[in-house]
């Protein structure tokens, strides 16, 4: 979603909300009250996916403002002007964010690659054999289809995804999920429990395609490959 249609915010961060003076006058008690308050709660919740300060009171002149037909308290071109200087600013922070994530994941990898039985492979990727299959299993190609449980982490331990977690394997061609995995699978056997250290570029780099990653932030797996469907 973008915050304007002059201007896309494509930052994450904390929402600031300014203002709100009218939060105990507001009555609810009939269905154009609820329609119109539900009305309010899509805009908000739309805005705070964009993660950009803003003045509850403003937003609500301009919306009544526009619903009334009354003249415009601020010309195009200082709006216009405003949209710019926080398309800027979001810029600016963001690409903090990123460079700041990118040097943790960068120094995180360069320690992780000294301790022992971790392994780094031309690519960049770092793997750790926590479980060895008893005996060799078959290893999946790129077309085939596995079954995994995964527990991610971002370097300071944090967790935003796990398979372990919510108690059900997760199923995928093994060409269809990040460069880290793809490599890293094919090097495994089915029985196979590792933990993978994955740089940010063989992640999801720049593109961050959650809120509890940041962009550029390298990552660590601990993945048991349960099962190949090969293909065909």
């Amino acid at each position: 979603m973008k915050l304007f249609k002059q201007v896309p915010v494509l930052a994450m961060g904390a929402l600031i909300l300014v203002g709100c003076s009218q939060e105990n006058e507001v009555k609810l008690e009939n269905y154009v009250d609820q329609a119109s308050y539900g009305v309010g709660l899509n805009i908000g919740e739309s805005l705070a996916r964009d993660a950009v300060e803003l003045n509850v009171d403003a937003i609500a002149a301009g919306i009544s403002d526009a619903l009334s037909g009354a003249e415009k308290r601020i010309d195009q071109e200082t709006l216009q002007a405003a949209f710019e200087t926080i398309r800027e600013e979001q810029e600016r922070k963001q690409a903090a964010l990123n460079d700041a994530a990118a040097q943790v994941g960068a120094d995180f990898l360069a320690e992780n690659g000294k301790k022992e039985g971790v392994t780094t492979l031309e690519s960049g990727l770092q793997y750790e054999v926590i479980t060895a299959a008893a005996e060799a299993g078959a290893k999946p190609a790129a077309t085939d289809t596995v079954s995994v449980h995964y527990h991610g982490t971002l370097t300071d331990g944090s967790v935003f995804d796990s398979s372990v977690e919510r108690g059900t394997p997760a199923e995928f061609p093994v060409n269809r999920v990040i460069a880290g995995w793809t490599e890293a699978l094919q090097l495994m056997s089915v029985g196979d429990k590792w933990k993978l250290y994955i740089p940010a570029d063989l992640a999801y780099g720049a593109q961050s395609p959650s809120p509890k990653i940041p962009a550029n932030s390298a990552l660590v797996f601990e993945v048991e490959l349960l099962d190949v469907k090969q293909e065909g």
